[in-house]
């Protein structure tokens, strides 16, 4: 219950920073999100990927569910519009939920759930992650013409999916046998995801020592924890 708790709290506290302070500062939330994905992606290197090759015959296998999540991940942005690593395009003149931008963000929410409760760390790694997904999805939703109470429910919704992963995982027999199965395919999503905020190309190839330093801040959180 406590794990279910603080990872819908994350949700409502990037979009509670956005109602109270109206608009981000984009080159700190560039700078949050870069720590959220080099601490997702330490996380899924220290905890995930030595979980499911451990002890493991089918290590192959194994590899070949990362590589599914890895081109799932990349079809499910091709529906998100990139919201998962930042970025949101579309149109502002809606009156209407975009449905596909909330059945690939509610997927990845709902995947990413599924190893929460097995793994140290992983957690703290969603929480982290969410916020400044949360503060960018709130942000785009109040710039369009949908209204208010939709928009907030919307975020409810939003904010339960990860909590659904982890139920299902605890109380199914199906997700209980294809654990390791499930969690390689998260470890592809997370590996997608965090590779791209970190890496993706941004202000002419500039180098930016501020956020180097914020990521090896982050892996070595990650690391600690």
């Amino acid at each position: 219950m406590y794990n279910y708790i603080l990872s819908i709290t994350a949700v409502f506290i990037g979009a509670l920073f956005v109602f109270l302070f109206k608009a981000s500062n984009q080159k700190n939330l560039k700078l949050l999100l870069a720590f959220s994905g080099a601490f997702l992606l330490a996380i899924t290197i220290f905890e995930l990927l030595p979980e499911v090759f451990e002890d493991n015959p089918f290590a192959k296998r194994t590899g070949v569910w990362i590589m599914i999540g890895i081109l799932l991940q990349k079809v499910l942005e091709y529906f998100s519009k990139g919201a998962e690593h930042g970025h949101i395009h579309l149109q502002k003149n809606t009156y209407k939920i975009p449905k596909l931008l909330f059945f690939s963000l509610g997927l990845h929410a709902i995947l990413e759930g599924f190893p929460l409760h097995h793994t140290d760390g992983l957690l703290m790694g969603i929480i982290i992650h969410k916020i400044p997904i949360a503060m960018i999805l709130t942000t785009f939703l109040l710039n369009t013409k949908i209204k208010k109470t939709v928009v907030f429910f919307s975020l409810i919704l939003f904010a339960l999916m990860t909590p659904l992963g982890a139920f299902l995982a605890d109380n199914f027999t199906l997700t209980q046998d294809y654990y390791k199965e499930i969690t390689a395919l998260v470890i592809g999503i997370f590996l997608h995801v965090s590779t791209t905020i970190l890496f993706e190309s941004n202000e002419g190839h500039k180098f930016n020592i501020t956020k180097l330093m914020v990521i090896l801040v982050a892996t070595a959180a990650a690391y600690l924890i």
